[in-house]
C-alpha cells in the first residue's frame, strides 16, 4: 500500500511537474511503464522462489551481458556524455537498473549455497567481492558513479548480513571509498558537484543552480504548499523537475505535510518489512528480501539527501515517484520479491515424507 500510494502521488506530480514539457506525453509513457511494472511485480510476487533460485546464474549472466552491450557504440545509446541505455524503438532500457535485480539474486543464491564456508576468506569474501566488483566496474565504465556506489553499498551490506567477517570487509571498503574518491577528484564535472555542494549559495548561478532552485522550492512551499499545479519551479526554473528533482516540486506545491508523508511511507516500508523478516528461516529468502529492500531504501535516502542539500548532487531518481520506466519496473519487481518472501513465510510448505 505504501508503494502504491507513492506511485499514485508520482503520477499526479508528474502531470504537474511536466506541465510545460508535454505532460500528456510524459504521463502516457509513464502509464505504459506502470502497467508493465505492476505485471512484473505480480510475477515476482507469485513466482516459485525455488525455481528462481535455479535460474539465478542465467539471470546474472544476462544482466552482465546487457551491461556490456551498453558499452558497444552501435548498440548503446549515449545521452549527455553517458552511455547507459539500450534503445528498443521508442523505448530505452537502462541495464544498470536491471543489474540490481541480478545482483540481489546472485548474492542470495551464492551465500545460500556457501553457508558453511562463509567464514573462510575465499568463499566468504574473495569470490563474492570479485562478482560485486565486476558489476560495479561495468556500471562505472558507462559512467554511472551513483548506481555503482549504490550497488557496492548494497552488496557489501548483504555480505555482512550473510556472515562475511568485518576484518576483511572494512579494509577493502576503505580502499574502495578511497579509489572512488580519487576517481571523483580527477573528474572535472563531478568534483565541481562536490565543491558546489559545500557552498551552495556561492555557486547558485553556476554548478549549484539545480540544488539552489530545489532548496528554494522547499522554502516557498512552507507547511501547506502553494497548491497543486501552482508551483513555478517546473516552468524551466528547476532542471529535471519531473525526474531526479521531483521531491522539491512536491515540497513546493503540497508543502511539508506531503513531504513528511512520503518519508513516512518509506520508513514504514523499511521498518515493517525488517520487523517481519525476523521470522524468515531460510538464508536465501532473507537475503533476497533484504537486498531488494536495501536497494529501494538506499536509493530513496540518496535522492532525498541530494535534493535537500545533505549529499553532493547526483542524478538518481526517487523510487515510485520520479519519471523513468526502467527504474519504476525494477522497484516494483523488488517489492514483488519482498511480498513473495513474506507470503512464503506465512504459508510454509509442509515437509513431505520421503518415499521408500
Amino acid at each position: 500500500m505504501a508503494a502504491l500510494c507513492m506511485t499514485m502521488l508520482g503520477m499526479v506530480m508528474l502531470f504537474s511537474a511536466g506541465a510545460v514539457r508535454g505532460a500528456q506525453d510524459l504521463l502516457a509513457k509513464q502509464a505504459v511503464w506502470l502497467v508493465l511494472a505492476m505485471i512484473a511485480a505480480a510475477v515476482a510476487a507469485w513466482i516459485d522462489l525455488d525455481w528462481l533460485k535455479k535460474k539465478t546464474p542465467l539471470i546474472f549472466c544476462i544482466c552482465i551481458f546487457a551491461l556490456i552491450l551498453t558499452l558497444v557504440p552501435s548498440i548503446g545509446v549515449k545521452v549527455n556524455g553517458a552511455q547507459r541505455w539500450i534503445g528498443l524503438g521508442p523505448l530505452r532500457i537502462q541495464p544498470s537498473e536491471f543489474a540490481k535485480i541480478g545482483l540481489v539474486l546472485g548474492c542470495a543464491h551464492y551465500f545460500a549455497l556457501r553457508q558453511r564456508t562463509l567464514g573462510e576468506f575465499l568463499d566468504g569474501f574473495a569470490i563474492p567481492s570479485a562478482f560485486l566488483g565486476l558489476v560495479c566496474g561495468l556500471i562505472l565504465l558507462q559512467p554511472d558513479f551513483g548506481t555503482s556506489f549504490l550497488c557496492g553499498a548494497v552488496g557489501a551490506t548483504l555480505m555482512f548480513q550473510a556472515g562475511t567477517s568485518l576484518k576483511w570487509l572494512m579494509p577493502v571498503a576503505g580502499l574502495a571509498v578511497t579509489a572512488f574518491s580519487v576517481l571523483v577528484y580527477f573528474d572535472p564535472v563531478r568534483i565541481r558537484r562536490v565543491t558546489s555542494f559545500l557552498d551552495v549559495e556561492a555557486n547558485a548561478n553556476d554548478s549549484a543552480y539545480q540544488l539552489w532552485q530545489g532548496m528554494l522550492a522547499f522554502g516557498v512551499g512552507g507547511v501547506d504548499g502553494v497548491g497543486l499545479g501552482m508551483g513555478r519551479q517546473q516552468m524551466h526554473f528547476l532542471p529535471e523537475a519531473h525526474t531526479d528533482f521531483i521531491f522539491p516540486v512536491i515540497g513546493e506545491e503540497l508543502g511539508l505535510v506531503m513531504t513528511m508523508c512520503v518519508l513516512l511511507c518509506f520508513l514504514l516500508l523499511f521498518g515493517l518489512t525488517c520487523w517481519k523478516l525476523r521470522g524468515v528461516t531460510r538464508l536465501y529468502d532473507y537475503l533476497l528480501a533484504m537486498g531488494a529492500l536495501l536497494f529501494v531504501s538506499f536509493q530513496a535516502i540518496i535522492n532525498i539527501g541530494v535534493v535537500t542539500g545533505s549529499l553532493p548532487t547526483k542524478g538518481m531518481s526517487l523510487p515510485f515517484i520520479s519519471y523513468g520506466g526502467s527504474n519504476l519496473v525494477v522497484v516494483f519487481i523488488m517489492i514483488g520479491l519482498v511480498i513473495n518472501v513474506l507470503r512464503r513465510m506465512d504459508q510454509p510448505k509442509p515437509i513431505q515424507p520421503r518415499e521408500m
